[in-house]
Formats: C-alpha cells, structure tokens, sequence
C-alpha cells in the first residue's frame, strides 16, 4: 500500500534551483535512504515532506490519517521541560485516548443506561488502540529509549535548557521515537550518537514496522537500517532499490550503460552529419536531406545527455620526515582534569592507558562512550593538557599534525584563502588557491569568512590546512564529522596512502573498518587494544562475552541479545582462541562462526520474549475461560518451544 506519493516537486531558492520534477512512491513499511552531496537538497525534500516547507512546483500525498514525525539537524526545544517531560509530551497521543477512555467508565459502568452497548464497543476499540500503542507500559517505553540514546537516570529531570548541543539532539531523537509515528523522517539522527547509541538506534529501526526516510553519511548505519536508495544529484532524483552499498553497485553499472549509450549516438550523430556534409549536394541530396531532419528530430526531442559526476575531493597528504620504529608509548598515563585546591575537589580521572604503542606506519582508530576521555587523551598527547599520572613518549623524530573535532585550531574571522597562507606563509596566492580548488573552494568562495562556513566547508579547511603540515603521527578527532560520503571515501583513500602513522577517534564504522590497523577501545576507564578494523573488534567483544542460551531464563535481560552467559563456553573458547578475545585476530571462518553465534543469540532472545508474551496472554485467556483462545495459544507456545529448543541445540553445536 502506497503511504506517500511526490509528484513533479520542484524547488527554487531565489534564483537557484534545488530540485526539480522529483517523483517518486514510498510503500508502508518501507526503508529508505536519501543521499547526495551537501546542498544537494536532501533536508530540503523532507521538509516539504513534513509540511515546514511548500515546493514551488508539484505535490506531496499521503494516505489518509498518516502520522508524521520529523527530526531535524538543528534541534530547538520550546518553554522549560525536564528530559522526562520532553518525552510524556510526545506521548500526547496517548494521553489523549486514555482520557477518552477514562470519560467512556461511568458511562459503561451502568449497563441499563442509553446507549451503553455503544459505549462499551467504542471503550473496548478504544482500549485496543491504548494497549497496541504500548499505553500500559509508557514509563518502560521512555526509560529504554532513553537508556539506549546514553542518558542516565540522573538525567531524566534535568531541564532540557541545561543540556549540550548533542544532548539536546539526543532528546529529540528520543522524542520522535516514542511519538511512534506511520512515517519517520530524519535528517542525520547519527550526529552526537557513540558506539553504543547508534547500534541501540539501528536495532530499533530495523525492528520497528514503520516507514522510514533516513539522511544520513554514516554507510554502515544505511546498510543495515534500510533496503532503498534515492539519490538527489544534479537537481534530479534516482532511484535504486538497494542498501547503500548495493546502491554503489547499481550506480557505477547504470552511468557506464548511460555513458556507452551516450558515445554510441554521439559516433551515429557524426556518421550522419558527415554523410550530410559529403553528399548533401551529390547524386544523394535527397537521402541526405532526409537523414539531416530526422537528424534534427534526434537533436531536439531524442538527445542525450553525458552522464555527469559529482566534483571530488582530491587530497594529497604525504610525510617526508620518516620517524623511528617505535612512535608512541603509553605507559602508566593517567588522563583526567587536575582538582581545585580552593574549593577542595579531587582530581577527575577519565582514562587510565598502560602497555599501548604506535608503530611506524600503524593505523589506530580510538573508541568509546562520549564522555569517556578520547579527546581530552588527544589533547593530552599533542601537550594541550597535562597528565594527571605519567607522560606520553614519543619516537625518534615524530612529530604530530592535530586535527580538531570543533575545528578549534581555526580562526573564524580570517578568510579561507588567509587561513591556509596562515599555517604556510610561503605558499603565496596563486598556490593556496589551487590547493583549495582540490578542496572544492572555486571562485569567490575562498574570500568567504570562516565564520560563514558551513560545518562541511569548515571540515574541509581544515583537512586543506593538514596536508600542508609537515608532521609524520596523524592525530585526528573525528575528521569524517560534516563531511558528505564522497568526502569521507577521498579521506579514506588518501589517509590508506598516507606514509606515516594515524591515531584518529571516529564514529563512522565503516571509516574504521576501511583504515584501521588496531583498536583502542576505552571500557571502564581503561584503554584496551584489539587488533583489526571495527568488524573485528566487534567480533572479539562478542567472542569474550560469549553467553550460553542454556542460563537464559534466570538471568536478567540485556540490549545485547539473548540473557546470561556460560562460563565454560567462554572459558573453552579462551583456551581455543586466546588472540581472539584478547585483540582480535582471527580467521575468517572463525569470524564467521562467531557472526553466526551472534545472530542465534539474537534469535533465542527474540523468542524468549515472544514466549514470555505467549504466557501472559495465555494466562489472560484462562482466566476469561475463553477456552477456544487458550487452544490456539497453547499450540503457538509449544511451536516455539520446539523452535526454541533446536535454536540452542544449534548454539551449543557452534559454541563447542
């Protein structure tokens, strides 16, 4: 069923044209993913979609009393709620239908009344509703989402104003959630998550049996959230019906069937014109008539256009000071900020790092909570803060390039073109020009005020400004932040080349995945290393935990998948795969057996849950001694123990 219908939309600003003639249907259920370059018109098209923005052409449709949620990149929250507020207030839909059912008791409550046969039918629809919408377990609802977004309990009366920029994303996020609408609209809700939030966020999304539309520049996160692609480029829209990787697939097969069929009528366009030229005034005027309007014909309504692609990032970086073999140890370092001895306060520690080094050439990729400690360990190695305990030790020769989150290293008066003439005086006007030009400022764009800039155009500067230092230990705090997904692949690509050493902090998997030698990952304010990319750090931390489906029902239950652990499973595993759980290294088949297990473990969980909801409506059943529902319960129930015992049959199989 169609639940959303965009036909001819077109938008101008001004004099620019957005987009035009988009046309495209979104079916209930869908997942979709909306990409394209910053500026494309991606925040644009859902707007007009929510109904903030009107197009200047064509129309949006949707089915008849569909819910609509938007998110949007800058959030702004109105008067002076708690979190907890914030998040009742997005239940209002709720609290709308329970009072309509409070008002519907007295009435029901007298059974000789008028129209007491109409109430009791609209109090049980209305009941029915409540109870589909989760009304009887609202508290349950808020304090998961919220846990899973990373607030803490402490949080949840805490007024919203008091809150930071990424908080407040958070809260909004959360809110639009619980609103549970038909149709969901967000635009980069990664933005602010970590580690944990985001993979919170992806089950979530996959789970929930809404419709999505998702901007976002994290592929990892569109690879498993949706199933697809539409992609704005050009002012006009594609459509691919794939997950974003799959997408890339389609794309490059589509340009090149366009770009052969484009030089094929170029080649029969010159073969005619040249028949024309050489017998226009011949024996064959005639034919050469005929062939030039049907020429024309071709030109006019039938020609054409050469596929175009998008301009590119085309970074250099390259490091001529080579250092020693060892870059950096970090030995007994304590990371924190120091106490106050005036007002009597203790020093915060947030990190301590002990046995951990950067060899020449090596990637590593620092992971954690927000919160945890990576950028103030950052700022601590390049001599920003002072250690509370111990001292980084640099190699032989090493010398570090800093890459800040905030772009904190930038002045936002200058202009671009004085910000890079800045960090190398002797690169002149004509130089620093060009190098911006890689860095897609043409024009009158590098007179623009770093002010001015957009988040992306800043990110951009800065990455400029970084290939002009001359450091061989990359240092980068979230470089991908801003960044469209064609500027984080040119930032793949050149730092897969670059020569020296990278110690760089990210939220973007798939980033990691692609460029990480090691992890660092901060777990309970210890730095714990773990050799690989992001899958197979993930891969490790599944293989340490390791639970058993067998001690599943006296366990409590986690995000993570089915509930307890089996401490001989773990420990057999250990024996068999001390590298495994300790950094990371493994085969691929023992990669994929640990996937497999995970994805059992998620199974079991999944039907642990729908059994414990079997047995309560069972129980429900007995009661209203409706014995024809019990009958039908009953068989599901033993159903899925059946299913439920092979499932551990087949975990315990794998495990051994």
């Amino acid at each position: 069923m169609t639940l959303l219908s965009v036909g001819g939309l077109g938008k101008y600003y001004g004099a620019e044209l957005i987009f035009e003639n988009l046309s495209f249907q979104v079916a209930r259920g869908d997942k979709v993913a909306l990409v394209g370059v910053n500026g494309a018109g991606k925040s644009t098209l859902l707007k007009i979609i929510a109904g903030i923005e009107t197009p200047d052409t064509g129309q949006v449709a949707l089915a008849r009393g569909t819910r609509v949620a938007y998110l949007a990149q800058e959030v702004r929250f109105s008067g002076d709620r708690t979190l907890w507020e914030e998040m009742e207030a997005a239940l209002a839909d709720l609290r709308e239908l329970e009072s309509a059912i409070t008002a519907l008791e007295p009435l029901i409550a007298d059974t000789a009344a008028p129209g007491w046969e109409q109430a009791m039918e609209r109090y049980g629809e209305l009941s029915a509703r409540f109870e589909h919408m989760g009304g009887y377990e609202v508290e349950p609802r808020i304090k998961r989402t919220l846990q899973g977004l990373g607030f803490h309990e402490s949080q949840y009366h805490q007024r919203l104003a008091q809150f930071s920029g990424g908080q407040k994303t958070r809260a909004a996020l959360a809110a639009t959630l619980l609103s549970d609408p038909d149709l969901l609209l967000l635009d980069e809700p990664t933005n602010h998550l970590d580690m944990q939030a985001l993979e919170w966020l992806e089950q979530f999304l996959r789970s929930w049996d809404g419709t999505l539309i998702v901007i976002s520049h994290d592929r990892y996160f569109l690879d498993r959230v949706t199933r697809r692609t539409l992609e704005i480029a050009f002012g006009r829209l594609e459509d691919y019906p794939a997950p974003y990787n799959k997408y890339l697939e389609l794309k490059a097969e589509r340009m090149e069937r366009r770009l052969k069929e484009f030089q094929a009528q170029q080649e029969f366009i010159a073969r005619t014109e040249e028949f024309i030229r050489r017998y226009k005034a011949g024996q064959r005027a005639r034919e050469a008539k005929g062939r030039e309007k049907r020429l024309e014909r071709l030109k006019r309504d039938q020609a054409l256009e050469r596929p175009r692609e998008q301009a590119k990032l085309r970074l250099f970086m390259d490091s001529k000071l080579r250092s020693g073999e060892l870059v950096l140890a970090l030995d007994g370092l304590v990371v924190g900020y120091p106490g106050d001895r005036r007002q009597d306060s203790d020093p915060r520690v947030l990190l301590r790092a002990d046995g951990l080094e950067i060899h020449r050439g090596e990637r590593v990729a620092l992971l954690g909570p927000n919160g945890a400690g990576k950028t103030t360990l950052l700022r601590t190695l390049i001599g920003e803060l002072k250690p509370l305990q111990g001292q980084p030790r640099l190699g032989h020769k090493v010398q570090i390039s800093y890459y800040a989150q905030g772009h904190d290293v930038l002045n936002w008066n200058a202009t671009v073109l004085e910000e890079l003439t800045r960090v190398s005086p002797s690169l002149g006007e004509p130089a620093a020009r060009n190098l911006l030009g890689r860095f897609l400022f043409s024009g009158d764009d590098v007179f623009k005020r770093v002010g001015d800039l957009s988040g992306g155009e800043r990110s951009r500067v800065a990455l400029a400004q970084l290939t002009l230092l001359p450091g061989n230990l990359l240092v980068l705090d979230e470089p991908t932040n801003h960044l469209d997904i064609g500027a984080r692949e040119a930032l793949e690509g050149v730092l897969k080349e670059y020569p020296g050493s990278i110690l760089f902090v990210s939220h973007d998997r798939y980033f990691i995945d692609a460029l990480a030698d090691k992890v660092w990952n901060v777990e309970h304010g210890r730095v714990r290393e773990y050799l690989g990319g992001y899958s197979d750090f993930v891969a490790a931390r599944e293989a340490s935990s390791a639970p058993s489906p067998r001690d599943a029902g006296s366990q409590p239950e986690t995000a993570g998948g089915p509930r307890g652990g089996s401490a001989a499973a773990a420990e057999k595993a250990a024996t068999a795969h001390p590298s495994a759980l300790v950094t990371g290294a493994s085969s691929p088949e023992d990669r994929q057996r640990k996937k497999r297990l995970a994805a059992l473990e998620a199974e079991v969980a999944l039907l642990e849950q729908e059994l414990t909801r079997l047995k309560a409506d069972l129980e429900q059943a007995s009661t209203a001694q409706d014995v024809k529902r019990v009958t039908a319960l009953g068989t599901q129930y033993a159903e899925l123990e059946t299913l439920l015992a092979a499932k551990y049959a087949q975990w315990e199989q794998l495990a051994a």
